[in-house]
């Protein structure tokens, strides 16, 4: 679904990745996990076209993208939630959805706010509540949200459970779950190992901005050893 071959980013002048290969599968949900300053959240800004970077390729479904514009990157159907949300805190929830929709693609159901509440209940009593006075964790649910009103074939989420409530993130988990049900590609860029546990398939680890393992997410998870190995600690 989506391909990155021998990717080289940079934040300034400072390069931050070096020669990274990432591959996501269709309908699989991938962590990417680091510590801060690894390149996580670069390399999500490299696919989608919002920093310096340059790549042997990227591929999302098929077409090449690499150098485009962010516009046309989301255009061709890959979402990108930030960890700062970038919501519209002026913004009414009902409003924030509006600002995402995109028109459906042939064959797709198309995301309206109707299933938007389905998959996070919590929004659905808050259609008309301004944004500015959300909780963190729901206005993290409405940076989804609004992204999935755009009708994206994959998604990018930086840092989704970061700073979240423990009963918010179960149900932030319960809806990546949905979404991979639906047959949703999904890669996460995450710290929280037990929130990747409950949702990924496979990981990969940056470290200083190389990429130190790519393969099953379980043995990182049973082997502590591993992992601190793999995070250069």
């Amino acid at each position: 679904m989506l391909r990155i071959e021998a990717l080289d980013a940079w934040y300034a002048r400072a390069q931050v990745l070096f020669g990274v290969d990432l591959a996501l599968k269709r309908g699989e949900v991938l962590a990417m996990i680091g510590r801060n300053g690894a390149g996580k959240s670069t390399l999500m800004k490299a696919v989608m076209g919002l920093a310096t970077a340059k790549a042997r390729a990227i591929t999302f479904d098929g077409v090449g993208i690499a150098g485009l514009p962010a516009h046309r990157i989301a255009r061709a159907g890959l979402g990108y939630v930030p960890e700062e949300r970038r919501i519209f805190t002026n913004l009414t929830v009902a409003e924030n959805l509006e600002t995402g929709r995109r028109p459906a693609r042939p064959g797709v159901d198309a995301w309206t706010p109707a299933r938007i509440f389905e998959l996070f209940p919590n929004l659905a009593g808050m259609q008309h509540r301004s944004a500015r006075e959300m909780s963190g964790g729901e206005q993290q649910m409405l940076a989804v949200a609004r992204t999935l009103m755009g009708n994206p074939k994959a998604l990018l989420l930086d840092e989704p459970s970061e700073g979240l409530a423990p009963v918010i993130v179960d149900a932030m988990a319960d809806a990546v779950m949905a979404l991979k049900r639906e047959g949703l590609s999904i890669v996460l860029s995450e710290q929280n190992l037990r929130f990747a546990g409950l949702v990924c398939d496979a990981a990969v680890v940056l470290s200083s901005g190389s990429l130190t393992y790519a393969g099953p997410l379980r043995p990182l998870l049973d082997d502590h050893d591993l992992l601190e190995d793999k995070l250069g600690l």
